[in-house]
């Protein structure tokens, strides 16, 4: 099992969640977050005053998946997920050790 984490530009929320549905993904968590990467924000101007926006708005989802369906996440999410801008986001996968469902007590690839 593995757990893909995607950091995205919001507006982009809705392709990509369409994108994981067409390939099977039956859940996601979707977190609002804010952060910056090599970009390191950029300035705006407000009312004739110019300012810093250090931490950009993001989502960060977090999708639980067996094995089989990284590649194809790792690929619905770029997709669905690019702009060819700037402040795209990333991917990162991880190794899922254990998943357990809270109300029937499955475990493993079962429990996603």
């Amino acid at each position: 099992m593995k757990l893909v984490n995607a950091i995205i530009k919001p507006f982009k929320l809705d392709d990509v969640r369409e994108a994981l549905s067409e390939i099977g993904v039956t859940g996601i968590t979707v977190t609002e977050v804010k952060g910056f990467g090599r970009q390191k924000g950029h300035t705006e101007l407000y009312r004739g005053a110019e300012y810093v926006v250090d931490f950009l708005p993001k989502v960060k989802l977090e999708i639980a998946i067996v094995d089989e369906l990284v590649d194809q996440v790792i690929e619905a999410v770029t997709k669905a997920a690019n702009t060819g801008k700037i402040g795209d986001g990333k991917i990162f996968v991880f190794d899922l050790e254990q998943a357990i469902r809270i109300r029937t007590g499955e475990t493993g690839a079962s429990a996603i």
